[in-house]
């Protein structure tokens, strides 16, 4: 089944409210074995609406309206459906006293353009909204196709999708199982990744594609089938064949984050940082995890690269030795059992400026160092990277992976 989203509203146009609305829905689609081909966004504009409603339902087996519904002049898919599909509005009896006895149990008068709300299409059955004033529509549309309109208030629409839209695609016999899988990948670029999986991405069912996010590469793999034991007969033996390339990289699965996993080759080992680099930076991101808070001893912080007076009679910034000594310092000043140093040099602040940055990090768990040279814009870039490079060598340093 070939679905696609329409958001409705100027304000998603104009950028004023995020389109999280059609975020969720993809994910429900994906979870319900049905494919996504067109996400749009629509202003509140009659003709051009009418225009999206058209094209999606000759092309789409279930088009997905969110927003638009309210009882304003500028709420304009029921008449953007209606004119799609050459169908009168007509006012429902039952809606109409239904919303008269939503103002009625509120003692308020029924603001007359609330009427709108009461209106239908003859190939239009009512989705309840008991959370708000406006129904939603299920439209059997002469294509065989399926258009549901919902509100754009999230509320509504988690509600009405998941309890009114669901189970009547259910009873069409709409949707399997997509199962997804996330291996999470430390110190590789994606152009790396891809390549040690490149021969697997042609594979149809099950997919594998790459992501590069804040917190290393990701490697989605995904099998589509009528039932969630059949996606993961086939889901196995893939991700056995996709580890046998990048299990050595591989840090995590799904929500699993790399905190986690320098938590776990802890094992209630405690830690310490010297951080003559990214300001505590590197302090910050790792506290976030509550296990790593309860096992950091402590941290010596300086303002900037290079710049702190406990740190200066160690050496040149941005070498080994100098990270080294940072390392052990921080071990023995906090008693811990594992010691981390940074030391750097960003280069100039200038913005647009490019210039060398060089940082050295160290473990003296093992005496592990990583030292790289770059090009970098800021020191902020430089710190950014650094955190970045010092969470990859951590977590080999503490699980013997290879650098």
């Amino acid at each position: 089944m070939r679905a696609e989203i329409i958001s409705v509203g100027t304000e998603l146009l104009l950028g004023f409210i995020v389109d999280t609305n059609a975020a969720y829905l993809a994910q429900q689609l994906a979870g319900l074995g049905i494919d996504l081909y067109y996400v749009s966004v629509f202003g509140d504009n009659l003709d051009r609406l009418a225009e999206g409603a058209a094209r999606a339902f000759a092309r789409s087996d279930l088009t997905i309206f969110t927003g638009g519904l309210g009882p304003t002049e500028d709420d304009l898919t029921r008449d953007a459906i209606a004119r799609a599909l050459g169908e009168e509005l007509f006012v429902d009896a039952e809606l109409e006293a239904a919303q008269r006895d939503f103002w009625r149990r509120r003692n308020l008068p029924m603001p007359p353009r609330n009427l709108s709300q009461a209106q239908l299409i003859p190939s239009a059955r009512v989705l309840p909204n008991p959370l708000g004033t406006a129904p939603g529509w299920w439209v059997d549309l002469p294509t065989g196709g399926i258009a549901v309109a919902m509100p754009g208030v999230p509320r509504e629409m988690y509600r009405m999708w998941e309890i009114e839209v669901v189970p009547r695609l259910r009873e069409r016999g709409v949707g399997g199982i997509i199962l997804t899988r996330t291996l999470k990948i430390l110190g590789k670029g994606e152009s790396a990744v891809e390549h040690d999986v490149r021969d697997l991405l042609k594979s149809t069912n099950p997919t594998i594609a790459t992501y590069a996010k804040a917190d290393g590469i990701h490697l989605r793999l995904s099998a589509k089938a009528a039932s969630a034991v059949e996606a993961e007969a086939l889901l196995a033996p893939f991700e056995r064949e996709v580890r046998a390339r990048v299990e050595q990289d591989v840090y995590g699965v799904d929500d699993e984050t790399v905190g986690g996993a320098i938590a776990r080759a802890l094992a209630g080992r405690r830690f310490a940082i010297a951080d003559a680099l990214t300001a505590g930076g590197l302090s910050a991101t790792l506290v976030e995890t509550p296990e790593l808070a309860a096992a950091f001893a402590g941290a010596l912080v300086a303002a900037g690269p290079t710049g702190a007076d406990w740190a200066s009679p160690l050496g040149q910034p941005a070498s080994e030795p100098e990270a080294l000594a940072l390392a052990a310092l921080a071990r023995e000043r906090f008693g811990a059992d594992v010691g981390i140093g940074l030391s750097g040099v960003a280069g100039p602040a200038a913005v647009g400026s490019i210039e060398p940055g060089a940082i050295a990090i160290a473990v003296d768990h093992d005496r592990r160092t990583s030292q790289t040279v770059f090009r970098a814009s800021t020191p902020a870039e430089v710190r950014r990277w650094a955190t970045y490079t010092a969470l990859n060598l951590i977590w080999r340093s503490l699980t013997g992976r290879p650098l």
